[in-house]
């Protein structure tokens, strides 16, 4: 429900407009350094207003820790946590609470519970993203002491898509500009068309895509929690998300089994793989190779013009959407992959390591 992770397990609480939003992690290790400036800066990354291509909602979202750390230093119990929110305009939303917006969760949630949070969509909304990726912040910390790397960037926005593979990218100049992606030639395309459908009054979706570098052999399990599985259930659970390949994906439909086998070769590391149509991931279990997806986003469904619609009643009416609001998610929802990818990894790199003999 409101937990992701098995033994590093993130609960998280909080509204897009209440007082804040926070979580609670267990199962983080002890001993482990706990670098403030870098987990604000993952929080920067998702944060609004960082350029005009984002919401003009302006939040500082200054991170504060409650409990779990001592001196610097992760004490192994729950690491409790919590962002303030400082900018809510819930009277945007009023004239919305007797309507169903198109494509939001307000009818599931009132039929569901018979009562919603209709101011930004309460605990809908992405801005309870930034829990997720507080908690993902902090398994970073832990798969950067074990020499794990997680790289997310836009490769598609609209029909403006990135053709080049990501070993042929400099994955170091991701944040180099506002829609973060790799390439500035692609990039400065993505961010004109993001301003040309903002200005319409409109929303666009695209595709993040994600590497894993590092990954050791033996993660994930060969059942139910193959590791592929986790991490596609990791990324759908991130609002506007609408698809999950990995690999060579639906690309490989097409594909005879001997253009797509990954034969072994021996390599200076041990045994390793010719190719990497397999994403990485084999019987469910990583390989070694490099661990590569792609996550679809939609459109957002709040745009600034007239729609039609019904109120609670059944009755139709119009309406036009009132806030601030992004016309593409994919440049904030950048660190949420980047995230949700860590905390999946961290808690199957644990779980490998409980299996282990003297652990």
């Amino acid at each position: 429900m409101n937990s992701f992770g098995q033994i590093l397990r993130l609960t998280t609480f909080g509204e897009s407009h209440g007082p804040a939003v926070g979580g609670i992690l267990d199962g983080f290790p002890a001993g482990i350094f706990v670098d403030i400036e870098f987990i604000q800066k993952e929080l920067d990354r998702r944060k609004p207003g960082q350029s005009k291509l984002t919401t003009s909602r302006s939040e500082k979202d200054k991170i504060e820790i409650l409990s779990g750390v001592f001196n610097g230093y992760s004490t192994g119990t729950p690491i409790a946590f919590e962002i303030r929110n400082e900018n809510q305009r819930s009277g945007d939303y009023e004239e919305m609470k007797n309507l169903f917006r198109p494509s939001h969760a307000d009818f599931t949630y009132q039929t569901k519970y018979g009562i919603r949070d209709y101011a930004g969509g309460g605990r809908t909304s992405a801005r309870t993203t930034i829990a997720q990726v507080a908690g993902g912040a902090f398994a970073k910390l832990l798969l950067n002491k074990v020499g794990i790397k997680i790289y997310s960037y836009t490769s598609q926005v609209g029909d403006i898509k990135l053709e080049k593979c990501y070993s042929d990218l400099d994955l170091n100049k991701i944040d180099d500009n506002p829609v973060r992606c790799p390439d500035a030639a692609v990039a400065e395309k993505m961010a004109a068309k993001i301003m040309e459908i903002k200005n319409a009054g409109d929303t666009i979706g695209g595709v993040i895509s994600s590497v894993i570098k590092g990954c050791p052999v033996g993660l994930g399990e060969p059942q139910f929690d193959k590791l592929h599985a986790r991490l596609a259930y990791a990324m759908l659970s991130i609002n506007a998300v609408k698809g999950f390949e990995y690999g060579c994906g639906f690309k490989g439909v097409s594909k005879k089994g001997s253009e797509l086998n990954d034969v072994f070769i021996p390599t200076p590391k041990g045994i390793g793989t010719k190719s990497n149509n397999s994403g990485g991931i084999q019987g469910g279990i990583s390989n070694g190779e490099d661990i590569y997806f792609n996550v679809a986003f939609k459109p957002v469904p709040t745009l600034l013009m007239d729609q039609e619609t019904v109120d609670i009643n059944g009755n139709p009416t119009t309406f036009k959407a009132r806030g601030r609001h992004d016309a593409c998610v994919l440049p904030r929802a950048v660190p949420i992959v980047d995230a949700m990818a860590a905390l999946t990894i961290a808690d199957a790199y644990l779980i490998a390591k409980s299996n282990q003999l003297g652990i």
